[in-house]
């Protein structure tokens, strides 16, 4: 007598995945295993600094993430596809989340823990960063002075260039309101976008009216989603601060800056800084 099919197919041996390929795994070819896995050259005898390179790394590839998100945001802002916009601003800040994360594996740093590895920095700085620029740029903390560093990588610097002289994300929200009907005033719409943006009182009044009325309003919406990224970037910045201060204390910075002094000063500021007044007056 036949076994009943479910039954057989029960006893079978689980299928074999295929395993014989002509040159690299398709995986490998997707994601570029080999390439990632060997990027990490540490310049020190210290087993803390393999932690330290690969966390950094780490850091620029979820940067590079951020970015991406947050320029989709933008181009659908100016296409006024809020709802497109806002999926992409939902989804850098489980992706901040993540970025914040990588802090936890040195945020136990002592100092003679750093200090057997610090030296392999030189004068390399995370300030240095051309991704971690373009996410700053996009958050309107904009500096012609920070291309500098950049000036012997023509491509970096090339796109860090334009980066500076594209209007912010901030900017594209603000923008929209305008559009949208709110008083917005021009000096703010037509502000140069190479330059940091700085508060508006008239800004601060349109949101203050944006959160006092409809709460099913997709632009109270998009106020939310820019408040979830401004509260991680402040984290983040915070917890960059706790790391350092923890590792070094006081002293002066790899790359000749100010260190703790200088994140101390970055943390206490807001980015979307209307969003955090406007709720005073509601």
């Amino acid at each position: 007598m036949s076994q009943p099919a479910h039954q057989s197919r029960e006893t079978q041996e689980p299928e074999t995945p295929h395993l014989d390929f002509q040159g690299t795994t398709p995986y490998e070819d997707y994601v570029r295993a080999d390439v990632l896995t060997h990027l990490q050259h540490t310049l020190s005898e210290d087993p803390g600094e393999m932690v330290f390179l690969v966390t950094t790394q780490v850091m620029e590839l979820w940067f590079t993430v951020v970015v991406h998100e947050w320029e989709t945001a933008a181009r659908a802002l100016r296409e006024d596809r809020v709802p497109v916009a806002i999926d992409a601003l939902k989804r850098s800040v489980r992706e901040l989340e993540a970025l914040n994360a990588s802090w936890q594996p040195l945020a136990q740093l002592t100092p003679a823990q750093f200090n057997s590895y610090r030296s392999a920095l030189g004068e390399g700085s995370g300030f240095q960063s051309a991704m971690y620029r373009r996410m700053e740029f996009l958050l309107g903390e904009k500096s012609a002075s920070m291309l500098v560093p950049h000036r012997g990588a023509p491509r970096v610097h090339a796109e860090l260039e334009k980066a500076l002289h594209e209007p912010c994300l901030y900017d594209e929200v603000l923008r929209l309101l305008g559009r949208r009907g709110h008083p917005v005033p021009d000096a703010v719409l037509r502000r140069d976008v190479s330059r940091r943006y700085e508060p508006s009182d008239e800004v601060e009044a349109v949101w203050t009216a944006l959160y006092a009325g409809d709460q099913t309003d997709e632009l109270l919406r998009l106020g939310e989603a820019l408040t979830d990224v401004a509260e991680l970037v402040w984290r983040w910045r915070n917890d960059h601060l706790l790391a350092t201060r923890r590792a070094m204390g006081a002293k002066a910075g790899t790359g000749g800056s100010a260190g703790v002094a200088w994140l101390e000063k970055r943390a206490q500021k807001n980015v979307f800084p209307e969003l955090w007044t406007a709720r005073s007056h509601v």
